[in-house]
């Protein structure tokens, strides 16, 4: 039986040696040597993977598949990031770009991620057309292609996106002013693909998970506050620490500490970014987010006279605004933020830097600019449950969702429902909890808003309560 290859929010992801195989990440090689020949008599590719097991195996078949198809291919030695990747396609003006990884994925998963030559995500329309020519089988000769001759011949070409990422950050921001502002800052890389950005520029830095470990001791590398709790901890113990970044497997989504050893969720983020870039920066330009963000960002483009578009759920969505329209930022719930000046693409340590940035100019603390962001907007909360129940389960529970089965949770009724990509209910007092089947792995997850954390843990174990009952 052939294994069905489909990309989800975010590129095909799968269990490494269950469906991610050398055999089937060939096929998707197929289906992207094909789409690529279509657009160019000169086609090019550069590619890249991340930390995970095997990583350059997978690589090697995917490039060797391409160089079967005369593509000249450009490719990184060693593991690197989405977002390095994104620049490179950009730079060598290749027609795609390719990262091998499974993003914030458990670490048994392997992935796929396609790349514009914009220096974004492939749109949806060019995913599914390379979805639409991944082949049911690969001829095996295709995988006796000789890397080595093609490095003498020029068709595979090494190139080091790492070192063209660092210098990239040297030159976007006044790492002197951050070294300078006796900011003591810490970096956790949860042994992703950026681990090694930030050692060069801030040596003194207090770093976490920044080695190589392929099963990232057992901790699926997504930067939530469940995940982190060792650097909370670390943090903690320090009692000195104004700030901490965090970023995912291959660094293009944002985690965020202040002093307190709080976690600072994605939602506070953005407004923090809209509010340095805008008032101290005097930027301008529109706002889009995902449906999963908080209305509190549109309170705030309000307030600075900024338009604002809320869209589906997967930076793809986002990314085609932004290379059509003035757009200052673009962001997700789950930590993948793109702002002007650089690339249209999520990068969590480009974030991480503005923050920083935004700390050392003002001379204020992460809380003092978090309650500047308060004065605006209102003080919140925010926390995400995901639940891993069977399928059955989920299929009934959107089932009723679709069918309007849901007027309250517990004692919170619901006074407005909208369904852009999910189901968002609106709750008294300026509350809201949201349900939505995850598009890369196999769970439910709920996302709730109140003005407190207590009110905000009641909301999600209300809508638990009601949506599992049997």
């Amino acid at each position: 039986m052939v294994d069905q290859i489909k990309f989800g929010t975010d590129g095909w992801r799968a269990v490494i040696g269950d469906t991610y195989t050398v055999n089937n990440v060939a096929r998707v090689a197929e289906g992207t040597a094909l789409w690529v020949k279509q657009q160019s008599n000169n086609p090019s590719i550069v590619i890249g993977h991340d930390c995970r097991f095997n990583g350059k195996l997978f690589m090697e078949t995917a490039i060797k598949v391409y160089l079967h198809h005369g593509i000249k291919v450009y490719y990184a030695d060693g593991f690197v990031s989405t977002p390095m990747v994104s620049m490179g396609a950009k730079k060598y003006e290749t027609n795609i770009g390719v990262v091998l990884t499974a993003s914030h994925n458990p670490p048994s998963y392997g992935g796929y991620k396609l790349k514009s030559n914009f220096g974004g995500p492939l749109l949806p329309d060019k995913i599914q057309e390379v979805e639409d020519l991944i082949p049911n089988h690969i001829d095996a000769e295709v995988l006796n292609t000789d890397l080595e001759e093609a490095i003498q011949s020029k068709r595979l070409i090494q190139v080091d996106l790492e070192t063209q990422y660092i210098d990239a950050v040297k030159s976007s921001f006044d790492i002197e002013a951050i070294k300078k502002s006796g900011l003591s800052l810490a970096f956790d890389a949860m042994y992703g693909s950026g681990q090694n950005v930030l050692k060069p520029l801030f040596p003194d830095m207090a770093f976490l998970h920044c080695e190589h470990n392929p099963g990232f001791k057992g901790q699926a590398p997504e930067p939530i506050a469940k995940n982190l709790k060792e650097l909370e901890a670390f943090i903690k113990a320090d009692g000195n620490i104004d700030a901490a970044l965090a970023t995912d497997g291959d660094a293009d989504r944002i985690g965020l500490y202040g002093k307190a050893g709080e976690f600072i969720d994605s939602h506070h983020i953005i407004l923090l970014l809209i509010h340095y870039l805008v008032k101290y920066k005097g930027m301008t330009g529109k706002v889009v987010t995902a449906f999963s963000c908080t209305p509190k960002i549109a309170k705030m483009c309000e307030h600075y006279g900024l338009e604002h578009q809320t869209v589906k759920i997967g930076f793809k969505h986002i990314a085609g605004i932004m290379i059509d329209e003035d757009v200052l930022l673009g962001g997700e719930e789950s930590g993948g933020i793109a702002t002007k000046g650089h690339i249209p693409e999520r990068d969590g340590i480009w974030m991480g830097m503005i923050i920083w940035e935004f700390m050392a100019k003002s001379g204020k603390s992460l809380e003092s600019l978090i309650d500047e962001v308060y004065e605006i907007v209102g003080e919140f909360k925010f926390e995400r449950s995901d639940l891993h129940i069977d399928e059955e389960l989920k299929q009934k529970i959107i089932a009723n969702c679709e069918n309007n089965a849901y007027d309250s949770f517990g004692k919170y009724k619901v006074e407005k429902i909208e369904t852009l990509d999910g189901f968002k209910f609106y709750l008294p007092n300026d509350c809201w909890v949201m349900i939505r089947p995850s598009g890369t792995e196999p769970v439910l997850r709920i996302y709730a808003e109140a003005f407190d954390l207590e009110e905000v843990r009641n909301i999600l174990r209300a809508t638990e309560e009601t949506i599992t009952k049997k």
